[in-house]
């Protein structure tokens, strides 16, 4: 079933009932907002959360080929999906306590249309079967035997996600059954990733395998539109990475976006976005969160709890790892 597109369209019986001296003050109060940014200054970027090199390298493949950020996003992170050495994301995660993998992920595109899978089981690329229930279902979410039943009448093949690594891990945490978040990616972690293409159109995707050894059924921020990633076209885009339930708790993504909209920079938005969960958290040491965002004119910033976290950055200027200030510092 194709999304339907719902149209608004606008009277023009109302406009000819106005007089010339109406048009006029209309024309004089009502002053545009922001400057529209012209197409050149717009340069195609990408970026994601972490030090994964290879996903935004393969995103920015993308966008030099004139690709859209939507098909720049969604293949860049599917480079973490399918690499069994990072046992965060995709095929090799960390499993739940009961000893399944179960992955989340989600998409979304310059016009706000968005798509994600939940506790989703036996399928290596998540974020594609997210974009597959945006583009192909009337839904945003799907869930579970659900979501895993949708990929495969979508052509999805049937994968052993946990490796022999991850299997062995597993066994070895059983012994003892002790579950604690150890702050960055020693536990678990997340790619969230943000492009814009030479369109000057921005896009996101988020894609994880949560935190290991979590309780099954267990969902984080990553999926949930407005928490672990949101897209304003108009404005910028955001994602997190960390313990999502502190994520969730703020609608993080979506207010980040927001404070740019209000015109704070994409590092000032960060900042605030961790600084109001500190403020619900006062004291607080044991857990990590980290915000990436990046605004409408190719700006990027990003803050997180505690020292470690960084963000992957490319541009026609360059690929750099970019460092991230923090709430907490280095003693």
């Amino acid at each position: 079933m194709q999304r339907r597109k719902f149209l608004k369209k606008s009277s023009l019986t109302t406009a000819g009932l106005l007089s010339a001296p109406i048009l006029a003050s209309c024309k004089t109060e009502n002053k545009p907002t922001s400057i529209p940014i012209p197409i050149a200054a717009r340069k195609p970027v990408a970026i994601c959360t972490w030090n994964f090199m290879n996903a935004t390298a393969k995103a920015w493949e993308v966008l030099e080929k004139g690709g859209n950020a939507l098909d720049a996003v969604e293949q860049g992170v599917m480079v973490e999906e399918a690499d069994v050495t990072n046992e965060t994301v995709g095929v090799g995660g960390r499993p739940d306590r009961e000893g399944n993998v179960t992955l989340d992920a989600c998409i979304m595109d310059k016009d706000g249309n968005c798509g994600s899978v939940v506790y989703l089981q036996n399928i290596a690329h998540p974020v594609s079967v997210a974009r597959k229930v945006m583009e192909e279902t009337p839904h945003i979410i799907l869930a579970g035997k659900g979501a895993e039943q949708f990929a495969y009448e979508k052509g999805f093949e049937k994968t052993d996600l946990l490796t022999e690594s991850t299997r062995k891990q597993y066994e070895e945490w059983k012994k003892e059954s002790k579950y604690e978040t150890v702050i960055n990616i020693e536990n678990h972690d997340t790619i969230g990733m943000l492009a814009i293409d030479s369109n000057g159109d921005i896009a996101g995707a988020c894609t994880t395998s949560g935190m290991a050894y979590k309780v099954a059924g267990r969902v984080g921020d990553s999926p949930i539109i407005g928490a672990g990633l949101y897209v304003d076209n108009e404005v910028g885009g955001a994602t997190a990475t960390g313990v999502g339930e502190e994520v969730i708790r703020t609608v993080g993504s979506f207010l980040i976006v927001e404070l740019m909209r209000q015109g704070k920079s994409p590092q000032e938005a960060c900042e605030e976005g961790v600084k109001r969960i500190m403020k619900k958290n006062e004291g607080r040491e044991d857990f990590q969160i980290g915000f990436l965002a990046i605004n409408k004119q190719g700006e990027t910033g990003g803050y997180c709890v505690h020292p470690g976290f960084t963000y992957r950055e490319y541009t026609q200027d360059g690929h750099e790892n970019q460092p991230v200030e923090s709430f907490y510092q280095n003693e």
